[in-house]
């Protein structure tokens, strides 16, 4: 049973760090992209983060760059998404989800039909002063 399962999200002051990890089980994790998303309340979800199943590519929303960092450990099928310098614009449920792809170095930071078929449950991340 594929199951993704998101952990580290918060409350926390701005211009602090968190690190998401999303830990994968019941399904070959490397032959996955894996992307981050957030959702904040009356707002669509947004990709944030996107990494190949090699790891070679990542992809990263303007909003974060320079400020987070996506990594993934195919040994021990996780993903981590390092946020620093938190902003009360990251507020937001963050979702990892993944993606088969037969291409080691592609990744997608939208929600194209079809693509990214499976969810985790979600980690609340709250930047608040």
């Amino acid at each position: 049973q594929l199951q993704l399962v998101e952990s580290g999200g918060g409350l926390v002051r701005p211009g602090t760090s968190l690190r998401l990890t999303c830990a994968a089980s019941g399904f070959a994790f490397d032959n996955y992209a894996i992307a981050w998303f957030r959702q904040a309340p009356g707002k669509e979800r947004e990709g944030v983060s996107c990494i190949s199943k090699s790891g070679i590519t990542t992809k990263y929303v303007d909003s974060v760059k320079g400020r987070f960092s996506i990594s993934r450990d195919n040994v021990n099928e996780t993903v981590y998404l390092q946020m620093n310098n938190l902003q009360p614009d990251d507020t937001a449920v963050y979702y990892c989800a993944a993606d088969w792809t037969p291409y080691p170095a592609i990744c997608l930071l939208k929600l194209y039909k079809g693509r990214y078929g499976e969810w985790g449950q979600g980690t609340q991340v709250t930047v608040s002063s």
